[in-house]
């Protein structure tokens, strides 16, 4: 199906304090879009300030800074804003016996329920235009649930279920949603989840304590810009934010490296005994290595 091309390259990204984020600033720059992105800590602010952008302080788990964020993004747009990249996220690591309510809450604020809210916020703009792009960054455990990533890819389940339902919801607006799901990206997004790690999970007496503890200190140990197998850097999803914003046949869904393509196919063909079988086998390994 086409869509019709955004007349305004004015775009707002979220979540470029590091990583993808950032790397999808700049590659959007660079082909000619006016970038908007957000951080919420003032020194990342700061830093996009220093590389030439105007960036918009955004924390995306407090409704008020939601919408104050919008209202300045669409204010600077002249109110023709030509697309969304909800990229901000994190990844809140362990076992769902071990995490509290609080923890699972705060997933789901920032994962899904600020993303839809800030979406909320463009969509009746792109409806009076006649087109707009919605990206959403979302992961391939939003189609492979992982153990010990439960909550987290329950959060990207959920985006890719009401991105799946708003795709269909605005068929005749004119306005293209996409989902891009990245496998393993050389980011600090492993090194945020160990810091979840230490706020949230209660692994004083959890049956997975040695797994966390040896888990959480390999982490800080790896260097951030270690390189894992099949792994790409963050330039990769930047590159396939890009198409969907560009493109007049944007794809659903865009896989990203080869674990991303993979697991999408595992999990389309096999049968669940099949994929529950595959990873407790992984699970049972890892727990072997603990003694």
């Amino acid at each position: 199906m086409k869509w019709p091309l955004p007349e305004s390259k004015s775009v707002l990204v979220t979540g470029c304090s590091t990583g993808i984020g950032a790397a999808t600033a700049m590659l959007l720059r660079e082909q000619g879009w006016t970038v908007y992105p957000t951080a919420r800590k003032p020194a990342d602010l700061e830093r996009l300030r220093s590389e030439g952008f105007d960036p918009i302080a955004l924390d995306i788990a407090d409704s008020n800074s939601v919408l104050a964020a919008a209202d300045e993004a669409l204010e600077k747009m002249g109110g023709t804003p030509g697309a969304l990249v909800n990229n901000a996220g994190y990844g809140q690591p362990g076992a769902l016996e071990d995490l509290s309510r609080d923890a699972m809450r705060a997933q789901f604020e920032v994962n899904v329920f600020g993303m839809q809210e800030l979406t909320n916020r463009f969509i009746p703009r792109f409806r009076e235009q006649g087109r707009g792009r919605i990206v959403n960054v979302s992961s391939i455990v939003g189609r492979v649930s992982l153990p010990f990533l439960g909550i987290y890819s329950a959060s990207k389940f959920a985006m890719e279920a009401m991105s799946d339902a708003l795709r269909v919801e605005l068929c005749d607006s004119g306005i293209a949603v996409s989902l891009v799901e990245p496998g393993p990206i050389t980011t600090h997004f492993r090194q945020t989840s160990v810091a979840q790690a230490d706020h949230y999970l209660a692994h004083g007496d959890s049956a997975f304590r040695t797994l966390y503890q040896r888990e959480v200190e390999r982490r800080r140990q790896q260097p951030v810009d270690k390189k894992k197998p099949f792994s790409k850097p963050p330039a990769a999803v930047a590159e396939k934010i890009l198409h969907a914003l560009e493109s007049s046949r944007p794809k659903r869904r865009y896989c990203v490296t080869v674990p991303a393509y993979a697991g999408a196919v595992f999990r389309r063909i096999l049968p669940d005994a099949w994929v529950d079988a595959t990873l407790s086998r992984s699970l049972r390994k890892k727990l072997s290595q603990n003694g």
